[in-house]
């Protein structure tokens, strides 16, 4: 009975410890040899403004933040990898209507953008070129104190976006 008992703590010990949890900047499906990450600004298919600036910038700050990866937004010869982007549409979308005041008061914001990030060598490490993210925000019919929502539903989008991608990069999810 005794030998049944270790051998049963002993599996759960080994079960607990490969539960896929890890430490900071230990990206499972990057090579070890990628110290340093390129994320040019994104390039954009739409005729919005600024969403790729800001999808850049909170793409570079998620890197930043959870791996221990230099980043930069400059594309040069020392990088050991690059990630590209390219949003291929932003839609809005009217989701519920004042029948009152005759206008939309909510809406859907949604992203559709393409990511590659490339190795030194040319080897693609992660590609999805089809990442597809939505955010809804609500418009005031209040003219006087009228502020457009929609940038800061593009900041929220991209920060959602960001912690995605980076997840899928260094997890592979």
């Amino acid at each position: 009975m005794r030998k049944f008992a270790l051998i049963l703590f002993a599996s759960v010990l080994l079960t607990l410890t490969g539960c896929g949890y890890h430490t900071l900047g230990a990206a499972t499906h990057l090579p070890v040899n990628v110290k340093t990450l390129s994320v040019p600004l994104f390039t954009t298919r739409t005729e919005t403004y600024r969403s790729e600036i800001v999808m850049t910038q909170a793409v570079i700050r998620e890197f930043a933040t959870r791996t221990r990866l230099r980043v930069t937004p400059e594309e040069g010869h020392e990088e050991d990898a690059v990630l590209r982007g390219t949003i291929l549409k932003q839609s809005v979308t009217p989701l519920t209507y004042n029948a009152t005041t005759q206008q939309s008061s909510s809406f859907l914001l949604t992203l559709v953008v393409s990511v590659t990030l490339t190795g030194r060598d040319g080897k693609i490490l992660y590609e999805n070129k089809n990442y597809v993210y939505r955010e809804q925000y609500q418009s005031t019919t209040d003219l006087p104190t009228f502020l457009e929502e929609s940038p800061a539903a593009v900041e929220r989008l991209s920060c959602a976006f960001a912690r995605g991608l980076v997840a899928d990069v260094l997890e592979g999810f």
